[in-house]
């Protein structure tokens, strides 16, 4: 579903990412991790079509995302860790405005698709509110909301519980594990290491701009050559970054 081919992207002479390649099947959860300025949020914004790679070719369910721009996005949920939004809309304004650049019409069904996640995420009640008045955590759920309108075949996520309270993580959550029941790929980047390790099938580790492991839980371990069952140990063993020290640990010197 996902397919990334030997993806660069140069920056003057710096590499933000070095020959990206991996596969992402149909019906799974997938959790792109790695430190601050590694690549993650570049790569991301190229399977989305917002960047250009320098070189290499990324394929969402066969279409070239720079070939088929408008084919690729036809199939594309995107949700962004700063979604834009457009305050002076209420929030069932907004949704028929995305509803309109996918060109759905109401025999779509994106109606009452839109009603059941509104419903799903408590904003029902809300819908005829400007989006000014929204918390973040509301807003938040909106975009998602407004990504999945059109069906998607594949959900790019970066950062997705930013802002959102307990019960708006459980509720994304229990929502990507039934988008997946029902053959959805979704692609996420989180700092979470502990969402990621209960949700994902599979995480892959970039670092300096190039994928350093790949794998489940298990094939994490070996690849770290670690038995460590918790995956912060294994991400910063593998990332060769230290833990932080201790807020209490007493000062040297």
């Amino acid at each position: 579903m996902i397919e990334l081919d030997q993806v660069s992207k140069k920056f003057g002479s710096f590499h933000a990412v070095r020959d990206l390649s991996l596969r992402v099947p149909p019906g799974e959860i997938f959790g792109f991790l790695g430190p601050n300025g590694a690549g993650k949020t570049t790569t991301i914004r190229m399977m989305v079509g917002l960047m250009k790679p320098t070189s290499g070719r990324i394929l969402l369910d066969g279409k070239d995302v720079c070939r088929e721009p408008d084919q690729a996005k036809a199939i594309l949920g995107y949700i962004p860790d700063r979604p834009y939004l457009y305050e002076k809309l209420t929030g069932g304004e907004f949704l028929e405005f995305i509803a309109g650049l996918h060109h759905l019409q109401l025999e779509d069904g994106w109606k009452k698709r839109s009603e059941r996640l509104l419903e799903f995420f408590d904003l029902r009640d809300w819908r005829q509110e400007l989006i000014e008045s929204y918390s973040h955590g509301m807003r938040q759920r909106l975009i998602i909301t407004a990504a999945l309108l059109h069906h998607p075949k594949v959900l790019v996520v970066d950062e997705p519980m930013v802002g959102l309270d307990p019960r708006g993580v459980l509720l994304v959550k229990d929502l990507f594990r039934d988008l997946v029941q029902s053959g959805m790929t979704v692609f996420f980047s989180t700092h979470t290491l502990t969402m990621a390790e209960e949700l994902c099938q599979r995480i892959g580790i970039i670092h300096e701009g190039q994928l350093i492991a790949l794998g489940s839980m298990e094939e994490l371990r070996e690849q770290a050559r670690s038995r460590d069952q918790r995956l912060e140990p294994l991400f910063l063993k593998l990332t060769e970054e230290e833990p932080p020290p201790s807020f209490a640990s007493p000062r040297k010197g």
